[in-house]
């Protein structure tokens, strides 16, 4: 009896840990998968290389051209809020933003934010402990001509186990001179998720 007893515990041992087994698979990260129907890696890359392209085709990118004899634009991505009903961690798609920006090539770009704030320390750090022929000077950074701002937003229609997830990014592009919006867009993302 005794016997039969450890051959069962061993049966459900082992179909437990069966059970209980845990696989990860390495997936491409342009490969699209969509498993809880929120906000993901995919929405935030196509969302940004899509409103980069729509922005990039604008007539504000000819006018500064003309305007300024052919010389690309200087741009600094600024906050992009998150407002939606969820976490969204905004600096990941601020990221895709600016990714997309220097992959076409028809800007530049200039860090802002924290990444700023850390140049400007290192600067400051090589003014004494830096030789004065590798040393960088202050004043002499690039001055952004515009700056893209923008939030994420979203609206939850639910009934039983059926929800829609409604998303929506805007931004708007500023002249930073004379504070004039000189491009706003938007991009909508619509999910149908059943439970």
């Amino acid at each position: 009896m005794k016997r039969v007893y450890l051959a069962v515990m061993a049966l459900v041992v082992a179909g437990m840990s069966l059970s209980c087994s845990h696989k990860v698979t390495r997936i491409d990260p342009q490969e699209q998968v969509d498993l809880s129907g929120r906000w993901n890696n995919t929405d935030s890359r196509l969302v940004a290389e899509q409103m980069i392209e729509t922005v990039l085709r604008e007539r504000w990118l000819g006018d500064h051209q003309e305007a300024h004899g052919g010389q690309k634009p200087v741009v600094i991505v600024g906050f992009v809020t998150n407002k939606s009903h969820e976490h969204i961690e905004a600096e990941t798609f601020v990221k895709d933003v600016e990714q997309s920006f220097i992959k076409s090539g028809r800007v530049r770009l200039v860090q802002g934010g924290k990444k700023r704030d850390e140049l400007r320390a290192e600067k400051a750090d090589q003014q004494t402990n830096a030789s004065a022929s590798s040393m960088k000077k202050f004043g002499l950074e690039q001055g952004a001509d515009y700056i893209l701002q923008g939030s994420i937003n979203s609206i939850v229609d639910s009934q039983k186990r059926k929800k829609v997830v409604y998303y929506q990014v805007d931004l708007e592009l500023t002249n930073i001179q004379s504070n004039e919006v000189v491009w706003i867009g938007d991009k909508k993302i619509a999910k149908f998720v059943k439970n």
